[in-house]
């Protein structure tokens, strides 16, 4: 029998579920936002989202930077990698682009922006976006038993009469925001 086929079929599906999406496809700096990268070079920089800025004309997004996993989507991870400003033309809605919401940005680096989170003045590279893709939100699914009743000649124990049997019933939920990590304390 010839196994070339499925086997082929299976590595373009495995494969599948590894590929970007098609905004965030191409080749970037491998740079994280702690180490800023030289104007106008391209990036793809993911994470959380802190707050949503709409101004005349653009909006400009504060995100708390996350290693990125192979289909660029963040890693849920507490691990930081800075701050930093993704700014797109055009109007997006702080209500869909709520705090703790996953994003992937690609644009090329657009300088720096000077904030101040509480009173600690922050440096924040700049993200000139090109794309910026918003992750669907991250489910957990945990099961729990739920009994149901079921009406047999023999029952549970041979006889007559109902007997409650148990099941898995999946019980979703969607996963809370995530906090914001606090800055380092300077040393």
């Amino acid at each position: 029998m010839n196994l070339r086929l499925p086997i082929a079929a299976t590595l373009a599906l495995i494969a599948g579920c590894a590929t970007a999406p098609k905004p965030l496809q191409g080749d970037f700096v491998s740079r994280s936002p702690r180490e800023p990268a030289a104007l106008g070079e391209r990036v793809r920089w993911g994470g959380a989202v802190i707050a949503v800025e709409p101004q005349s004309g653009r909006t400009c997004f504060q995100i708390l930077a996350r290693p990125l996993a192979a289909n660029g989507r963040p890693r849920e991870t507490d691990d930081s990698e800075g701050r930093f400003l993704a700014c797109r033309a055009g109007f997006y809605d702080p209500a869909v682009f709520t705090a703790g919401r996953e994003v992937t940005v690609v644009g090329s680096a657009d300088g720096s922006e000077s904030r101040t989170v509480g009173d600690y003045p922050l440096d924040l590279p700049r993200v000139a976006a090109e794309a910026i893709h918003l992750w669907p939100q991250r489910v957990d699914t945990r099961y729990r038993y739920a009994p149901y009743h079921f009406w047999s000649p023999l029952g549970h124990h041979g006889w007559w009469w109902p007997s409650i049997r148990y099941h898995r019933v999946p019980h979703v939920r969607a996963r809370e925001a995530a906090p914001t990590a606090s800055p380092p304390d300077p040393q």
